[in-house]
């Protein structure tokens, strides 16, 4: 942690995200600066505003920010959640947990709080409720701004005028929420139209060595991480877009890959984990961008997000020369029955074809899985069994549907939604609508698909025939598995 040095009112920028709060992520080690919140503070530094970082990501837990507190004393708090990183969406109970004693020890302190993420949009009136001045919704960085700047003009500055914030409403205020008496909205904030006018994140702010060590201990190299876009145009019904919607803008291909050069320069990675949610829309983009990092000599090995429907030859043949080596892809099921129903706007087809072409130029495959969506049958899951043994991808990341507000999925389950609507950690795979299947089923067969992907070449006819067997179990077992059985299941 660096203190900001300056004599006006201290400002202190913070995530909820701790690393320690979840053993899966402890296990991968896999381990990213607060992207969107590093970002914030250049915008803040850029107009003159010095600023101290709390970064949870490598911090043992919140106890690290009541000393932080103590330390800064900070005028104003401001809580901006590192939206590029995907398990902020799921907003964890942990992390929300740990955001909530947050923004109620920042207010015990004496501060001004604002808190900005996918949670908080959701469900501001729980953050107002712990004690929030403001809940930041849409583009954070102009909104965190006006803030800043207002409150350290005057403690008690009117936010009326400031755009893309909810704010507390007494119970007679007439501008308070239809829908939601406990707020009131001030006007949307306008989106960002050019990407490329905000500056690069604010590297020294976080423990760079810290995260390096990390890295190396757990995986001999150390990654981190870029945006080139934000949002996504498609739509899938079950993938919420609380702070960009629909919308996608890119920043222009020159000025990543200047980004790219400059982080080479002066932190050193070996590896770029490019956060986007589709990295590079166009083949023009994808492929400017191979020569502006070539021009640069900025040539570094990365992993991306895509679709299948975006993996032509051309494409891939780009991205291979800019650095790529591992692109995850949208699978999510073998059963084009199932991705029709998800709006998915991808068939098998183009997913085999994706695969191969990726394998082809020597990038890593992997793929999305996604157990449990409405409608899936025994049937389905086989073929999605059957489709990981056809195409082999390098990795697979599992996971079961997931009912995120905001989404017309979670609309369609709302009424099945039970006690428990967020999981305890990212590996926790409760299932929290009425699925075919319980969730102790749903876990085995993530376990098995995990299994098609490991089993080792030496010995894979022997390993393939004890899969299969353990396959046939699971058929015997899935009529027990299936909702409103009530029998508990032996461990397969």
């Amino acid at each position: 942690m660096q203190l900001a040095s300056s004599g006006a009112p201290a400002v202190l920028l913070a995530h909820s995200y701790y690393l320690r709060h979840d053993p899966k992520q402890v296990q991968k080690m896999r381990p990213y600066p607060p992207l969107a919140t590093l970002i914030t503070a250049s915008v803040l530094r850029q107009h003159g505003i010095d600023v101290t970082l709390f970064d949870a990501m490598l911090a043992s837990g919140v106890e690290e920010f009541y000393r932080t507190l103590d330390a800064v004393r900070p005028a104003v708090v401001t809580i901006v959640e590192d939206n590029f990183n995907f398990l902020t969406k799921m907003c964890t109970v942990r992390m929300r947990t740990a955001a909530l004693d947050m923004v109620r020890a920042a207010g015990r302190a004496g501060a001004r709080v604002a808190v900005n993420g996918s949670d908080a949009t959701d469900h501001p009136q729980l953050y107002l409720d712990a004690g929030a001045d403001a809940v930041i919704v849409g583009e954070v960085e102009p909104t965190v701004l006006d803030l800043v700047r207002a409150w350290r003009a005057h403690r008690n500055a009117p936010l009326d005028v400031i755009p893309g914030l909810v704010l507390p409403a007494a119970p007679r205020d007439p501008r308070r929420d239809d829908r939601h008496p406990g707020f009131r909205r001030t006007a949307a904030r306008p989106a960002l139209e050019d990407l490329d006018t905000l500056p690069f994140p604010a590297w020294d702010l976080v423990d760079r060595q810290g995260y390096r060590s990390e890295w190396l201990r757990a995986h001999g190299r150390w990654s981190w991480n870029l945006v080139a876009s934000r949002g996504c145009p498609y739509r899938c019904n079950w993938c919420a877009k609380p702070l960009f919607g629909s919308r996608y803008t890119q920043r222009s291909p020159g000025h990543v890959a200047e980004e790219l050069r400059r982080l080479r320069e002066t932190v050193g990675p070996d590896h770029v984990w490019f956060a986007d949610d589709i990295f590079g829309l166009t083949p023009q983009w994808i492929q400017t961008f191979a020569r502006e990092v070539a021009a640069r000599g900025a040539r570094t090995p990365f992993t991306m997000q895509s679709r299948v429907n975006l993996m032509k030859p051309a494409v891939v043949e780009a991205l291979a020369s800019a650095g790529a080596e591992e692109v995850w892809l949208g699978v999510e099921s073998g059963s084009q029955k199932i991705l029709d129903a998800m709006d998915k706007g991808t068939d098998l087809a183009q997913i085999r074809r994706a695969t191969r072409c990726l394998k082809a130029h020597g990038i890593r495959s992997c793929w999305f899985i996604q157990l449990g969506y409405l409608g899936e049958e025994w049937d389905d899951i086989l073929l999605t069994r059957d489709l990981i043994r056809a195409e082999q991808p390098d990795e697979i990341g599992v996971s079961v549907s997931y009912p995120l507000p905001g989404t017309s999925f979670y609309q369609t389950v709302r009424t099945q939604l039970r006690e428990k609507i967020n999981w305890e950690h990212s590996d926790d795979l409760a299932m929290m609508f009425a699925g075919t299947y319980d969730t102790d089923f749903y876990r085995l067969v993530r376990d098995l698909l995990h299994q098609e992907v490991r089993q080792p070449a030496a010995g894979a006819e022997t390993a393939g025939a004890s899969l299969d067997r353990r396959w046939e179990e699971l058929t015997r077992l899935e009529s027990r598995a299936r909702r409103g059985n009530g029998r508990p299941l032996p461990v397969c």
